[in-house]
């Protein structure tokens, strides 16, 4: 079975074919850069990632393009009220979203646009859309004529005539339409400029995505991703004005996430009710958040809460343990001889159902509940009484963890960084402190060695003693 991919546009899943065999380019809309982005941003960027992930893993090459809005509205009222220049708001909040990215294990785009690098391309589609009469000059401002688009809605679902029936706002004299929407804006003294055809102004939000997608990827392009509350009216817009000029589809699929709700309210910074991942990094890690964000269907809605996350990190915390009692088996000396009691069938067939769960439009659900299977038949095998590590087991063990790692490590992407899971200098001081601790044990001064369990556990590090041999971890 090939790849299905829910397609906003149609309304279904489809069968995913590339424009180009074995390579895709996808566009995502990322931040606007005036504040610290919060959950709900968040999973809007690791949708596209689990995406190139995945593909990345069925063998395609990935072009992946996000862009930075560094001039708007918003942008001009922080600037203002820190004092400082658009420019320099830009890059500080730049910098932090690649901080926070890179923390939740986010995998780097290939290139990210500015809005304010393509000005000059702006401009230039804004007078294309003029010259075929899908847009006019109106006191100083630019507006897209929508009725002029026939199939303006059909992303959304929305038609036109509902649009204009629903829309109470009386046509200014500046306007044609009400529902026509602003390609190029004039400029407010002291705000950023830019010279055009129609005088000082800046851009709309619409026209930069149209510009930076096609820029970089051509005219007509795989996947373009986004959070749902974008489908309308970006989204919609984006696609008329890209469309309206270049005369046929661009997008191939359309991939929207769903809302991150708290108390049954969509998280958003107009209802204030939003919390950054700065904030929720100092409570949980990233790797919690990261499988949290994942944990459901990317289309369906997550509600977000302490107890939410406190379940993620328990299953997470349920598939890490399995993967580190597998690690401690692979570091300890086996007999000869023995098979290896399925493993190496059960890693296979866990690969096969990961497949089928991905497939199907990237089921990220499944696909962990799938790892939670793979590891419960592994725990039935390490932890009976009778138990005994032969090199037949270890070789299926193997094969268990390199199945994990490339499941849940380079898919999913949900394993501990490599320097926090091994933390330097700390496991060998601590293999060291478990080492004197088992020859304590085997004089029978038990009393140190409780000690030393103790006060290991009072620095964060859990000891389990096992008939294989003594098993540690961080907490």
């Amino acid at each position: 079975m090939g790849i299905k991919i829910y397609n906003t546009l149609s309304g279904e899943k489809e069968d995913f074919k590339p424009i180009k065999e074995n390579e895709v380019g996808i566009y995502s809309c990322g931040p606007t850069v005036y504040d610290y982005f919060h959950i709900g941003n968040a999973r809007a960027f690791i949708v596209p990632d689990i995406i190139k992930r995945y593909l990345n893993y069925r063998g395609y090459k990935i072009f992946h393009v996000l862009n930075f809005t560094d001039i708007d509205d918003k942008m001009i009222k922080r600037a203002n009220q820190e004092e400082v220049t658009i420019e320099q708001l830009a890059n500080r909040f730049i910098k932090a979203y690649f901080e926070d990215t890179d923390a939740l294990n986010i995998r780097r785009a290939d290139i990210y646009p500015k809005a304010t690098e393509h000005i000059e391309g702006m401009i230039d589609l804004v007078e294309k859309l003029i010259a075929k009469d899908y847009a006019y000059s109106s006191g100083g401002d630019v507006y897209f004529r929508v009725e002029k688009f026939d199939e303006y809605g059909k992303l959304s679902k929305q038609h036109l005539e509902d649009l204009e029936a629903g829309n109470r706002v009386e046509v200014s004299g500046v306007k044609e339409n009400p529902l026509d929407f602003t390609l190029w804006k004039e400029s407010k003294e002291g705000e950023p400029s830019w010279e055009s055809p129609w005088g000082l102004g800046r851009p709309g939000w619409h026209i930069e995505c149209s510009v930076m997608s096609t820029k970089y990827l051509g005219d007509r392009f795989d996947i373009h991703t986004g959070g749902v509350d974008l489908t309308f009216p970006h989204h919609e817009n984006e696609v008329a004005q890209s469309e309206a000029c270049c005369g046929h589809q661009v997008v191939n699929y359309w991939v929207h996430n769903g809302y991150i709700n708290i108390d049954g309210e969509k998280m958003s910074k107009s209802l204030d009710n939003f919390f950054t991942i700065r904030e929720i990094l100092e409570k949980y890690k990233a790797e919690v958040i990261r499988f949290f964000l994942i944990s459901k269907h990317y289309r369906s809605p997550i509600n977000f809460s302490d107890s939410e996350l406190d379940s993620a990190k328990k299953s997470l915390g349920r598939l890490l343990n399995t993967l580190d009692k597998v690690e401690n088996l692979l570091d300890l000396d086996a007999v000869e001889g023995g098979g290896d009691k399925g493993l190496k069938g059960l890693a296979q067939e866990t690969e096969v159902e990961f497949k089928e769960a991905m497939d199907d439009d990237f089921n990220t659900a499944l696909a962990i509940a799938v790892l939670h299977t793979m590891v419960k038949e592994v725990n039935l095998i390490v932890n009976n009484k009778e138990f005994i590590l032969t090199e037949g087991l270890k070789e299926g063990l193997k094969e268990i963890k390199s199945t994990f790692e490339s499941l849940a490590g380079d898919v999913l992407g949900i394993l501990p960084k490599q320097e926090e899971a091994k933390g330097g200098l700390i496991d060998p001081l601590i293999e060291l402190l478990v080492e004197v601790r088992s020859e304590v044990r085997k004089n029978k001064n038990y009393e140190l060695a409780d000690k030393i369990r103790d006060e290991l556990k009072n620095l964060g590090v859990q000891i389990k003693d096992t008939p294989q041999g003594v098993e540690w971890k961080l907490k």
